[in-house]
């Protein structure tokens, strides 16, 4: 919106809102006025003013004062005036920089990372653009009328049929369009599963480290969470009780990035059985995978006892809002009817897209592409840390998109406040840890390597391992 009236103030002459205030007359104030708001940046370089008829109709005053105040200000060198042009801003005006306006020490992090190695989000400069593009016109140009009316709460059926090939062919996922709702992402799924009189209830099992936004999420609609211990083959699904429902990252868990042992997703699935109960199975980074074969979803072991949820907030954009649910018959009807007759939550035009980047093969292609990308930057991690810092143990490396660093015993919060100084952008372990649990695990941190884009990541690394405590690293080596 601003490049927009920037340009067109540029080609016709800006609206100018300015405040005539001050000693000695209207005169003086509209050149300081004019002066200010070239100086703090209201007024960019190249900006057409408006005519002197115009300004001083504007502001009531006579058009020779504004007609003396511009020359004022060519003379001083912030404007400009030519034969046939007007009267614009010059280009070597100076305006205040944001940073000189506000001269207050801060750490680098409230200012924005310099580096962002949060986990979670993926390379936004690897979107593809142009194979997206490609999908998205095409679906909107074969696309019926009836796409831009009110959409389906399930979802648009070529997005829900597109879905049941893929989520076969690439996860083993047992479904058919009718057992897909669409929404919006993981985090609309817990809502219209847990919503008011909808079709689970607490308690609800969870990994004792996960993402703390779920539990207040599940807490804010009244749902308790209690919390399942860890180890190296996942959660303990053994210690599983009385729960109605359990939700777990198998495929790759987060933030310790392990998947679960191939007895234990049996064993929660015969649980599920026995207590009449249900899986919630997160597919958190399914798709990523490198140094293991793929793990299948949970879900193909029992359709009717385990709910799969997935999104492209990975694979392609958080920014999409699209996601999946793939549902047991008996909770489809109860599902829609929390989501209500109109479908409000996922662009209509998006799943079109969608739909067509996956039938067309451009989501295989683009997944594949990205596996290769990140692989590598995983590599480069770990190259960088046995070289920097080689007392630092790295886990969870296998898949996914982030590693979690051991660190020495008491230096977790130190570290992750040194790294917010210096403009690192990265979560501590004990960020992820259920209040409520009694398992303790070592100090460390999730390193997201994902996130920053090509050219800046060697860069991110340097600074990583320049904030690690002492006694883990040593001088930087060449990569």
């Amino acid at each position: 919106m601003e490049d927009s009236w920037v340009n067109s103030a540029q080609r016709i002459g800006a609206d100018l809102h300015l405040e005539l205030s001050g000693p000695g007359g209207r005169r003086a104030a509209l050149i300081r006025a004019l002066r200010d708001a070239v100086r703090e940046g209201r007024l960019v370089p190249g900006t057409r003013l408006p005519p002197y008829r115009s300004l001083a109709a504007d502001l009531g005053v006579a058009r020779n004062t504004v007609a003396d105040a511009y020359a004022e200000l060519v003379a001083e060198g912030w404007l400009t005036a030519r034969q046939g042009s007007g009267t614009r801003v010059a280009e070597r005006a100076d305006p205040l920089r944001p940073a000189e306006r506000t001269p207050v020490e801060t750490p680098a992090r409230a200012r924005g990372p310099l580096h962002d190695l949060r986990q979670g989000t993926p390379d936004a400069s690897a979107f593809p653009r142009t194979a997206w593009l490609t999908s998205y016109k095409r679906a909107l140009q074969q696309a019926p009328n009836e796409v831009f009316g009110p959409g389906d709460p399930a979802g648009r059926r070529e997005l829900r049929e597109a879905l049941t090939e893929y989520l076969a062919r690439a996860r083993g996922v047992r479904t058919e369009p009718e057992r897909i709702v669409i929404c919006s992402g993981f985090a609309h799924a817990l809502r219209l599963l847990f919503a008011p009189g909808g079709v689970l209830r607490g308690p609800l099992a969870v990994e004792a480290y996960g993402l703390g936004f779920h539990r207040e999420l599940l807490a804010a609609a009244g749902v308790r969470t209690v919390p399942l211990p860890l180890d190296e083959d996942g959660a303990r699904v053994g210690r599983l009780g009385r729960e109605r429902a359990v939700l777990l990252t198998p495929a790759h868990q987060f933030p310790t990035g392990g998947p679960l042992h191939a007895t234990r997703r049996t064993a929660v699935v015969d649980w599920a059985r026995a207590r009449g109960a249900v899986v919630l199975e997160d597919d958190y980074d399914g798709e990523f995978r490198y140094d293991r074969k793929p793990v299948g979803a949970v879900q193909g072991l029992d359709p009717e006892r385990v709910i799969y949820l997935g999104s492209v907030s990975k694979s392609l954009s958080p920014a999409l809002r699209l996601g999946w649910m793939v549902l047991p018959r008996r909770y489809v009807d109860g599902v829609l009817a929390a989501k209500g007759e109109r479908e409000a939550w996922a662009s209509v035009p998006d799943q079109l897209g969608l739909a067509d980047f996956l039938a067309s093969g451009a989501y295989d292609r683009h997944v594949r592409r990205m596996r290769q990308r990140y692989r590598g930057r995983r590599d480069r991690l770990v190259a960088a840390l046995a070289a920097q810092a080689p007392h630092i143990e790295v886990t969870g490396v296998a898949a996914g998109l982030h590693a979690v660093l051991r660190l020495p015993p008491g230096t977790e919060r130190s570290t992750v406040k040194a790294a917010a100084w210096q403009g690192i952008a990265l979560d501590g372990l004990a960020a992820f840890r259920h209040p409520e649990t009694d398992m303790t695990a070592p100090d460390g941190l999730v390193v997201g390597y994902a996130t920053p884009s090509e050219h800046a990541y060697g860069a991110a690394l340097d600074a990583l391992c320049g904030v690690l405590p002492p006694g883990a690293r040593r001088g930087p080596a060449s990569r």
